[in-house]
């Protein structure tokens, strides 16, 4: 786990190697000023070296001090500098790696729970890292330094050490161990309140219209109580640690004083070493606490590093490493042969069943059928979206495995039924289609799928500005524009989805005519609801429970298939026996 996340220290690797050495610095001046305040008390201001050596000895103190400081200062920010560096380039990976995900790969996270994970989780993962760059450090060497200079002063005394620490130590795994499984469920928590925020946001308007406001208010509030339940859980199990640690603490300053005082009135220990013994007493205990406090931040960041590191090691299951780098889509030609789809590896229970078509290049083909037919996922298996359970998949002759994914997919135009635009203007947003597309190429897109008319009465016509999520435009509006983004790939295959439905029945009509008349060559797939939508069509396949049950041009279907006569009839008012 930790060697997965290591490669993500690149380019912060000397402020990595710096900030300990900086600490070992740090920490050797101060284990030694009570050293020498030992010895100012005992030769300077007890023994014969009076003032002068009182002077001479303070200001190497003082000087000690500054250095420490000093060098204390600089591990501070190179420590700061190494873990923001860090927290950056794992964001980055996760964020890289997130889009390289299939549908069947985001399918298995929640949208909230990747927020959380980019979030939430690498923010744990690097307050950790920054106090393992410097306390992982400084406690352990302070540990084994004042422990050295104690016993070094008095051994019999140091003993009182050697029982402390066993017990802190106890107290720390055994409640670490606690901990860590109600972190995790906390860290859930996160992923459900991030959740009912993002689904709120999303869906403000339809939450005002309703008046729901109330109803979403108590939603949010009991997520957030259920977090804050579970965080009080977890902390619970470690707030423990404090009085055990203060208990022990204080313990070991009354037995050093009692056992210490015993010794000076025998003559066996001086003031000056008494004193510099409870110093290294504070030091060693205070080093004890720190390990302490960053035992408490590995098992909340434990926690978060699982959840990192789940996403970094999910296993893409769609990828072209196989695919022939040279092979280029001739044409729009699509074959399914015995095709069967389920959304689980290992689940038989297939949303496509048995499914067999050929598409001739050029050709124009509806696809119709209830909801829960599964028409969009089957054409979401002709850009690698989802792959095949069983079958296979032609493109141009080919199987579509044997492409590279950008290949693939750049030959294929696609709207889905959510149409997805961005924040930015009119113009960037199309040129997802092609980035060097000229304005020319921009407005014919828009003509084509008649867009163009309501662009340029905009004030600013293709430099306006889409909020986010495109709410300052309608979604007729955003569907015709999506449809000139996916024609300035200029691609061998359209699919529409569905992407006409929120258009008056005219402009679909007049958006069909366009493609047809301006697009020759280009295979056309229509997913519709309405049948006026496919009625040209060269090809209408009709599916039903993931099986295609009919297929045809729209006079056949009419005389052959149950389902299209009934979709049919009921949107044209028409009786069986007037056709």
């Amino acid at each position: 786990m930790l060697k997965q996340l290591s490669k993500f220290t690149k380019g912060y690797r000397g402020y990595t190697v710096i900030t300990p050495l900086l600490v070992m610095l740090e920490v050797s001046m101060e284990v030694t000023l009570p050293f020498i305040m030992s010895k100012i008390i005992d030769n300077g201001i007890n023994g014969s070296g009076g003032t002068p050596y009182v002077v001479k000895m303070g200001l190497i103190m003082v000087a000690m001090a500054m250095f420490s400081l000093i060098t204390g200062g600089f591990a501070g920010r190179t420590c700061s500098v190494a873990a923001v560096g860090f927290s950056t380039n794992l964001r980055n990976g996760l964020f890289s790696k997130v889009q390289d995900f299939s549908f069947s790969n985001t399918d298995k996270f929640t949208t909230a729970g990747l927020v959380t994970r980019l979030t939430t989780d690498v923010n744990n993962v690097q307050m950790a890292y920054m106090m393992l760059l410097r306390m992982l450090v400084r406690s352990p060497m302070m540990l084994i330094c004042a422990t050295a200079f104690a016993m070094r002063i008095n051994f019999k005394l140091s003993i009182v050490f050697l029982v402390a620490i066993p017990v802190l130590g106890g107290a720390i795994l055994t409640l670490g161990v606690i901990a860590y499984p109600r972190f995790i469920k906390m860290l859930k928590k996160y992923d459900l309140l991030n959740e009912s925020v993002q689904e709120n946001l999303a869906g403000i308007r339809v939450v005002k219209t309703f008046v729901r406001e109330n109803h979403e208010t108590e939603k949010f509030r009991q997520a957030s109580d259920n977090l804050r339940k579970m965080h009080i859980s977890a902390e619970k199990s470690l707030i423990k640690l404090m009085p055990i640690m203060m208990l022990v603490v204080y313990a070991c300053i009354l037995s050093v004083l009692y056992i210490g005082g015993g010794f000076i009135t025998k003559g066996a220990m001086t003031t000056g070493e008494l004193t510099s013994f409870l110093s290294y007493n504070m030091q060693i205990l205070m080093s004890l606490l720190m390990l302490g406090f960053i035992f408490v931040m590995v098992v909340m960041s434990r926690a978060s590093v699982s959840r990192v590191t789940e996403v970094l090691n999910e296993e893409i299951e769609i990828t072209d490493d196989e695919a022939n780098p040279s092979l280029t889509v001739k044409d729009g030609s699509i074959v399914f042969e015995k095709v069967n789809f389920a959304y689980a590896k290992d689940c038989e229970n297939y949303v496509l069943k048995d499914v067999n078509l050929e598409i001739d290049s050029g050709q124009t083909v509806g696809i119709i059928g209830g909801t829960g037919a599964s028409k969009t996922t089957l054409v979401q298996l002709i850009p690698r979206l989802y792959d095949a359970t069983c079958g296979n998949v032609m493109v141009a002759g080919h199987n579509v495995k044997d492409y590279k994914l950008d290949v693939l997919r750049g030959a294929i135009g696609m709207v889905l039924q959510k149409n997805e635009l961005f924040s930015g203007t009119i113009k960037e947003n199309l040129k997802w289609g092609n980035n060097d597309a000229t304005d020319k190429e921009i407005e014919d897109a828009c003509k084509v799928a008649c867009a163009y008319d309501f662009v340029i009465n905009f004030p600013n016509k293709f430099d306006t500005v889409l909020e986010q999520g495109a709410v300052n435009i309608s979604g007729g509006q955003k569907q015709r524009l999506s449809i000139a983004r996916a024609l300035l790939k200029k691609p061998k295959i359209m699919i529409l989805d569905d992407s006409t439905s929120a258009v008056d029945t005219a402009t679909d009509a007049s958006i069909r005519k366009e493609l047809k008349h301006n697009l020759k060559g280009m295979t056309t797939i229509i997913i519709a609801q309405r049948i006026a939508s496919v009625i040209d069509a060269d090809k209408i396949v009709v599916m039903d429970n993931g099986k295609i049950v009919a297929m045809g041009m729209h006079d056949q279907l009419l005389k052959t298939s149950k389902i299209y006569q009934e979709v049919y009839f009921s949107q044209t008012n028409t009786e069986v026996e007037n056709v």
